[in-house]
């Protein structure tokens, strides 16, 4: 009796130690990565933004705002089970601000499921990938696109009925981004909406 006992305890041990191999073994290192978050600044100026909580564009802004002008930092999280990414705004406050000068050729408007270049040149939102590109790798050349990838930003609005969108949005521009290169300066501003101008008129014919 005393034998059946002890081999039952010894195989309770054993049992106990495989199972804690097994369970180091399934441990996931997590990968954390920053976007927009500058070399002076730190999280704990941060504000989370919870993003299903809005439904309403202008409300979404305007907290981005407060929490900009209270000098913290808009964050965004994106969170699976071995990385975790977080989005820091660079929106401005406009507390006392006339206005930013901004050149348009160093920003990619994203409204919606539209991009667009200088309000000229828009595209739909599959192009990011070669929109972004194009950008990253101008240089100065096209006057058109982005003097250098340091100077690029990226603004990003919605129409109240999209919104549940942005986040989607967001990670596909991290994705891309990350294909691009290994800077973290990412440059996000979430955006007043504006007006995608209609096509221009066909041709009239001469003659």
């Amino acid at each position: 009796m005393v034998t059946n006992i002890k081999i039952s305890s010894l195989i309770i041990l054993i049992l106990s130690i495989l199972s804690c191999q097994n369970t180091e073994q399934k441990t996931v290192k997590i990968i954390e990565k920053d976007y927009g978050l500058y070399k002076n600044e730190n999280d704990s100026i941060a504000v989370e933004l919870k993003l299903k909580e809005f439904n309403d564009w202008q409300k979404l802004l305007e907290l981005t705002e407060h929490i900009v002008c209270n000098d913290s930092l808009p964050k965004i999280t994106f969170d699976n089970d071995s990385v975790i990414k977080r989005v820091y705004l660079r929106n401005p406050c406009w507390e006392g601000i006339g206005c930013i000068l901004i050149k348009q050729k160093n920003i990619i408007q994203i409204h919606n499921d539209t991009i667009s270049k200088s309000d000229r040149f828009f595209y739909p939102l599959d192009s990011l990938t070669s929109v972004l590109k194009k950008d990253f790798e101008n240089n100065g050349k096209i006057p058109s696109w982005s003097v250098s990838p340091e100077k690029l930003m990226i603004f990003i609005s919605y129409d109240n009925d999209e919104m549940e969108r942005l986040p989607k949005t967001l990670e596909r521009v991290i994705n891309e981004y990350e294909k691009l290169t290994d800077s973290v300066v990412l440059k996000i501003w979430l955006n007043d909406k504006f007006d995608i101008p209609p096509p221009p008129p066909p041709p009239k014919e001469i003659g």
